[in-house]
């Protein structure tokens, strides 16, 4: 049986968070940037700042990301932070149904899921929520919101999926406080 141990990315850890980030979908061109810039200033950016631009991100407290390690292998990767800390979030129209207030950071966001393809189809991204809500849950979090995709409303992509799927969502025990389009809920959990 494999071993799976979720971490904090960190500068010390950002081979790994590379490896994580690459193994498939946007990662190796966003560098989970996407919900750190507005978007005047995302396409600005080349491929290599967002990635000196997540170096950045990694050497904060607490950590904005968690990484999974399979058997000692950085396989997969989760964006969660405060809310205000991914200002795109709150220029995103859908997301403005949140009925949190945008600038309460004790509202957590989980934002973006990285499995890379080899590790696909052996449950990493429902480890890696459950250890999203844990690590917000630890410093302060009184709500997490994710804006997962409802594959059962409508075809998606798998590149869509870095959203993560509603059914994780839901059986983690998050309950939906909005559906601003057909296949886009915003889920909410209480956690303090």
């Amino acid at each position: 049986m494999s071993q799976i141990e979720i971490l904090p990315a960190s500068v010390d850890r950002f081979a790994d968070a590379e490896h994580a980030l690459t193994g498939g979908g946007d990662g190796a061109s966003c560098w989970c940037q996407w919900w750190m810039l507005r978007n005047k200033d995302f396409q600005a950016a080349t491929t290599d700042e967002r990635r000196e631009l997540l170096r950045g991100d990694l050497a904060t407290s607490p950590a904005s990301a968690l990484i999974a390690y399979l058997d000692g292998v950085a396989a997969g990767w989760v964006k969660v932070s405060p809310r205000p800390d991914q200002p795109r979030l709150a220029a995103t129209r859908a997301f403005q149904q949140s009925p949190e207030p945008f600038d309460d950071e004790s509202v957590w966001a989980i934002t973006c899921f990285v499995v890379r393809k080899e590790f696909r189809g052996q449950g990493l991204a429902g480890r890696l929520l459950d250890a999203a809500v844990d690590h917000a849950r630890t410093h302060g979090a009184r709500v997490v919101e994710g804006y997962p995709v409802d594959t059962s409303a409508g075809k998606t992509s798998s590149n869509d999926l870095y959203h993560g799927a509603l059914s994780s969502f839901v059986d983690a025990g998050f309950v939906e406080v909005a559906r601003p389009g057909p296949t886009r809920p915003i889920v909410s959990l209480t956690v303090a």
